[in-house]
């Protein structure tokens, strides 16, 4: 039987719609936040800004080797990241923009298009 945190979609993917506690991407709807690397978007528990640390972010560090920036969506809230987090992305070479969800969509999305290596944390909004 595979575990909840188990499940995840095998590539990445434009996010289409957001809103009413989840995302719409690839044909699919999501309720609840999301990380989204890669090779794979996954269900991430994350429903505040103040629960983003290291272990939030495990599979991000994880994956580090094929991410340039992480953009990371803070719901409805306007978050500046702890230092240590920072630093510690900083380490494997992954730049943090931290911004609301809508905004971090639409650059997740661009980036993504231009086929840059990025990944993004999106916590779910109301």
């Amino acid at each position: 039987m595979t575990a909840p945190s188990d499940l995840h979609f095998p590539r990445s993917a434009p996010i289409d719609a957001y809103g009413k506690g989840g995302f719409a991407f690839a044909d699919m709807s999501h309720r609840g936040s999301l990380l989204c690397l890669p090779d794979a978007i996954w269900a991430w528990p994350v429903m505040r800004p103040q629960e983003i640390d290291r272990y939030s972010l495990t599979k991000v560090f994880e994956a580090a080797n094929s991410i340039d920036t992480l953009i990371v969506g803070t719901g409805t809230e306007v978050w500046v990241p702890p230092r240590e987090l920072r630093e510690a992305l900083r380490a494997v070479k992954v730049v943090l923009d931290a911004m609301q969800t809508g905004p971090a969509i639409r650059t997740y999305n661009i980036m993504l298009g231009e086929r840059r290596r990025v990944a993004a944390a999106l916590i779910a909004v109301p």
